[in-house]
């Protein structure tokens, strides 16, 4: 039997902003369906803690991808 080992990063907003070459307002409008750059295609965060989200880097990386088509 094989095992393999996935790891799985989490970007913050600062990480994510820095990656994407966008600044943090562009991506809380990107996630917000009342903003007119609202885009549902754009990956969602997912929740840390109280007040904290995060985005998987991996859905990231194919949401950038698949803009390249």
């Amino acid at each position: 039997m094989t095992t393999t080992k996935q790891t799985v990063t989490i970007l913050r907003i600062r990480q994510l902003s820095k990656k994407l070459g966008m600044s943090r307002s562009w991506i809380y409008e990107k996630i917000n369906p009342d903003s007119p750059r609202y885009d549902p295609s754009f990956p969602k965060p997912i929740k840390l803690g109280a007040s904290a989200i995060g985005w998987i880097e991996h859905d990231i990386d194919q949401w950038v991808m698949s803009q390249l088509v």
